[in-house]
């Protein structure tokens, strides 16, 4: 895309406010992380996970910087997708990764499907595996009409969801601070350092919707300047409102029973205050975070496909204008999504996710670092995003090679689908334009 196609796409935004694209990064992070992620997270980490917050969400603001860098020079509905396309052109590293950029949309936004029909059903239906799944259902229908609608309608919903779900978690941190006991915090409860390195990966994917802000840069005004703060107002929302959260939880609870509890700890902790009120007032917020989350990824995988369709790096009906209003990618999407949530066991695939993501970060920080003179990047804070994300990438496989083989084995092979997904599809492209079609 040339620098007069991104002012057009640019020019035609408006439809989102910084305030809305802000909203729509904390909403896709706190959906997707925190109340699944505490009790996996405190199995590696103990009662140290409020520092594991901590340091992943300082990998997060460094790769943020890198984003919003780019989204400030390069904005677009495409997000990631162009930025990957800017710093790599249109080869084998751009497609490969956008493959598996959208793979990690597509899982995530499954398995808060499924944690939002579970919630659901735990509080209104006595747990009925069949209301489980009929929830899972309504929840990503009602999104895809919601992402159908437009930026503006999504602004709308996406920023009363997060002012309620923030106000609910207001009363959870003041209610669990006033009650910690600083002896389940003290350091000499923690485990080792390498198990808190190695659960930054894990608890990094608490941090994964940060980039779906990448996509808003067409909806937003002035994106060279509101894209950077929606990025960084999100970033910092969110970090301080997860170490807040641990301390509340770790300092409440033992390990073991945040381990026991896993998705309710947070209820669990709220319990001794508030009593069942506090467990249904977190299940409401479960259900407003999940449904957040689902919103928030589907309208970035509708952008990046889009994108992805434009530039010959995706089949071109993802593109296409469906019937039913959006494009088909949006219709794709939502049908892999109900695929994933009907058929797959997604707590076997959990854990793919950060590994996946970070490796698509480092693609993204090298791009950042290639194009750091056209974004006008500080290249220290690219070299320490690129530096801390192999570590941490390090660190993490060798542990999973060590403790969950087969979590690393499947890793490998979501990498070689993408790259066999990417060669057959450019062997068609080229059949195509050989043959004049």
């Amino acid at each position: 895309m040339t620098s007069a196609q991104q002012g057009t796409e640019a020019a035609a935004g408006g439809g989102m406010s910084v305030r809305g694209a802000a909203f729509l990064g904390v909403g896709s992070m706190v959906g997707a992380g925190i109340f699944a992620l505490l009790g996996e997270a405190g199995a590696v980490a103990g009662s140290a996970v409020w520092l594991s917050f901590l340091a992943a969400g300082t990998v997060a603001a460094l790769q943020g910087y890198a984003v919003a860098k780019l989204g400030a020079t390069y904005p677009s509905s495409g997000g990631i997708v162009t930025f990957l396309i800017q710093g790599f052109g249109r080869g084998h590293i751009s497609a490969v990764t956008s493959w598996l950029l959208y793979f990690a949309a597509v899982i995530v936004t499954a398995m808060v499907s499924v944690s939002f029909g579970s919630y659901g059903s735990a509080l209104f239906f006595d747990d009925s595996t069949t209301w489980s799944k009929i929830l899972t259902v309504v929840v990503v229908l009602l999104v895809a009409v919601v992402n159908i609608a437009g930026a503006k309608f999504i602004d709308r919903v996406q920023s009363l969801i997060v002012f309620v779900l923030l106000a609910v978690f207001a009363v959870f941190i003041v209610v669990t601070l006033r009650q910690v006991d600083p002896e389940l915090l003290a350091p000499s409860t923690y485990p080792p350092t390498t198990d808190i390195v190695s659960s930054v990966a894990l608890t990094f994917f608490a941090y994964l919707g940060f980039t779906v802000i990448s996509f808003t840069g067409a909806d937003l005004p002035d994106p060279k300047r509101n894209l950077p703060r929606a990025m960084y107002l999100a970033l910092g929302i969110t970090t301080v409102l997860y170490v807040l959260i641990a301390i509340g939880v770790f300092g409440t609870l033992t390990v073991d029973e945040v381990i026991a509890n896993g998705d309710t700890a947070l209820a669990e902790a709220a319990k001794p205050a508030l009593g069942q009120a506090g467990f249904a007032m977190m299940a409401v917020a479960a259900l407003l975070a999940t449904s957040s989350s689902v919103n928030a990824n589907i309208y970035a995988a509708a952008g990046s496909t889009a994108k992805l369709a434009e530039t010959g790096t995706f089949p071109p009906v993802f593109g296409q204008a469906a019937r039913v209003g959006g494009t088909r990618g949006l219709v794709i999407s939502v049908v892999l999504v109900l695929l994933l949530a009907a058929f797959v066991d997604l707590t076997a695939i959990a854990s793919l996710g950060s590994a996946v993501a970070l490796a698509i970060f480092l693609v993204v920080s090298i791009a950042a670092f290639r194009l750091r003179r056209e974004t006008g990047s500080s290249t220290p804070v690219l070299v320490a995003a690129i530096v801390l994300t192999v570590l941490v990438l390090l660190v993490f496989a060798v542990q999973t090679l060590r403790t969950e083989p087969e979590t690393f084995v499947a890793i490998v092979g979501i990498l070689v689908l993408a790259v066999g997904l990417d060669l057959v599809w450019s062997r068609v492209r080229a059949g195509r334009a050989a043959s004049g079609g």
